[in-house]
């Protein structure tokens, strides 16, 4: 598919968070021996505490805070049970999903997650009730989704897969023991998340009808559930649209954009960043089906989208300059040079200011401004424009970088048709003037 991938703060609302650096995580072994000389009170004692703090912060939107209990839990549990006990299993999966879902550290998520299922393949022990079955269940769901996200973003789709096909089939077996899948410390696996996630694999792997139909029953739950003009739709109608996208059926995806853009005006007003987001794909949408009616269209949803981000985001910001510059290349395809021009030069100051005048950014907007210029027959500024692409390409990537072999290779044919035009010039003006003074017409 053409069209951008999902933004970063969809996914994360459904899924996984938007995944900045991986921080170093605090060591439950150092910890371990400090917690163990307290003799306040049992650890099993502390265990109970430790994890209802943890849901009250997962309230209050204490991520850190949490995470740090997550941890303490995982040493209390040692302490208490044993390292080898599926309890200790089951404090180093609610980290793992932890990590990966309050933090956005998949690194670490692994880690932790991995370790739990060397103790839960190793365990010989047997649940001694129905609870503590129901608790075992609980975190091998959780463990399988986690795992299974973790491969998701690592671009493992069949991995992806089938870990969260095994997370699924326990959640139905959960289900003959409780309606609610709910783990301890305030974190559980909803089937909805389960449900997105196997849509998400399912679309990794190019199983496209499988994908839909994951996306297509999510969407019947939510709509049930919470209505049809929830903002939980939005990002839901979006993937379905890519979906469909993938499937050529363009005119579906162009439907369900526009119940996105429409829910996202409603619940967030027309000028704001979740519109702005919507406008772009619903123009992109328009402008893959290639229909001329649609036009109109495409122009119109990229011109709102453009000045809702620059209205809130300022005209600096990432998305605001990436919106630009898809319009402009749209623009190019479709004959409208001046003007994709015109909004590049104008988006120049704002990409130096944002990303610094020697960057990747920088060197493209100048490579495409030098095409354009090419396009419509000014050699001369297309040279001094490619000549600014090279010599920031140059430093960036190097001279033998792909990119920086193209421009020069483009520079150079340039260069040669701008002197052949000269010589063309310079031998047909003497021949002009010999002709003015034979007293014939030149």
């Amino acid at each position: 598919s053409q069209q951008t991938p999902i933004p970063a703060q969809q996914q994360t609302d459904e899924l996984y968070p938007t995944y900045g650096s991986e921080e170093s995580e605090e060591d439950p072994a150092v910890q371990e021996e400090e917690i163990s000389t307290d003799y306040m009170s049992l650890p099993k004692e502390k265990l109970v505490q430790s994890q209802k703090k943890i849901t009250q912060l997962i309230k209050e939107k204490l991520t850190i805070q949490a995470n740090k209990e997550l941890i303490r839990c995982v040493i209390l549990s040692r302490i208490a049970f044993g390292e080898e006990h599926w309890k200790c299993a089951q404090a180093l999966t609610n980290l793992a999903y932890g990590y990966l879902v309050l933090r956005g550290l998949p690194a670490q998520a692994k880690k932790h997650a991995e370790s739990a299922k060397n103790i839960l393949l190793t365990w010989k022990g047997n649940a001694s009730s129905d609870k503590e079955k129901k608790e075992i269940l609980e975190a091998l769901i959780m463990l399988n989704y986690t795992l299974g996200v973790i491969w998701l973003l690592q671009n493992h789709g069949r991995e992806a897969y089938f870990n969260l096909q095994k997370a699924d089939r326990l959640m139905k077996e959960l289900k003959g023991l409780t309606k609610r899948g709910i783990c301890g410390c305030g974190l559980y696996v909803s089937e909805k998340d389960l449900t997105i996630a196997l849509g998400r694999a399912s679309l990794a792997i190019h199983r496209l009808n499988l994908a839909l139909a994951y996306f297509e029953k999510v969407i019947g739950d939510v709509i049930a559930t919470e209505g049809n003009d929830t903002s939980d739709l939005i990002s839901l109608y979006e993937e379905i649209a890519q979906i469909e996208q993938l499937r050529r059926n363009h005119e579906q995806a162009i439907q369900y954009l526009k119940q996105a853009y429409s829910i996202s005006v409603s619940s967030f007003t027309e000028v704001s960043p979740q519109t702005a987001e919507a406008s772009a794909l619903l123009a992109k949408a328009y402008a893959m089906s290639g229909k001329p009616q649609h036009r109109d269209a495409v122009e119109a949803y990229f011109i709102k989208s453009i000045s809702a981000y620059q209205a809130t985001l300022g005209s600096e910001d990432y998305e605001t300059l990436t919106t630009i510059e898809e319009f402009c290349k749209w623009l190019v395809e479709n004959g409208d040079k001046q003007e994709a021009y015109k909004l590049l030069k104008a988006s120049l100051k704002s990409q130096i200011i944002s990303y610094g005048d020697c960057s990747k950014k920088v060197a493209e907007t100048f490579y495409n401004l030098g095409r354009i210029c090419f396009a419509k027959g000014e050699l001369r500024k297309a040279i001094q424009l490619l000549r600014k692409c090279l010599m920031i390409q140059i430093l960036v990537y190097g001279s033998e970088h792909s990119k920086s072999k193209e421009t020069k290779g483009l520079l150079t044919q340039l260069q040669r048709e701008s002197n052949n035009s000269s010589i063309w010039r310079r031998e047909a003006i003497p021949e002009k003037k010999k002709s003015l003074c034979n007293g014939t017409e030149a």
